[in-house]
């Protein structure tokens, strides 16, 4: 597994880096229209809370909590999604 980073001098990072626990609000999304529409769709938008609740024994899928609803996302999707500390 990677090791963690903590938030940039901006307080920004990728949501794969948060630690099972962590709550941050979503930045931005940075993928192509398709798969942002996806995730947008399920509730990811900019400025949307969200919590890390845990990881599979991998690190892939990863399951996060949006506006209640507990959603499972793959590692290369969540890379792309920016959150701040929230």
């Amino acid at each position: 597994m990677n090791a963690t980073r903590s938030f940039d001098r901006d307080g920004e990072r990728a949501l794969d880096e948060l630690a099972a626990g962590d709550s941050a609000v979503i930045l931005s999304l940075d993928c192509e229209p398709a798969i942002a529409r996806r995730l947008m769709e399920l509730g990811l938008l900019p400025g949307t809370a969200i919590r890390l609740i845990r990881r599979a024994p991998l690190g892939d899928p990863i399951e996060i909590t949006v506006r209640g609803v507990h959603l499972s996302l793959r590692r290369s999707e969540a890379c792309q999604i920016h959150v701040t500390q929230g």
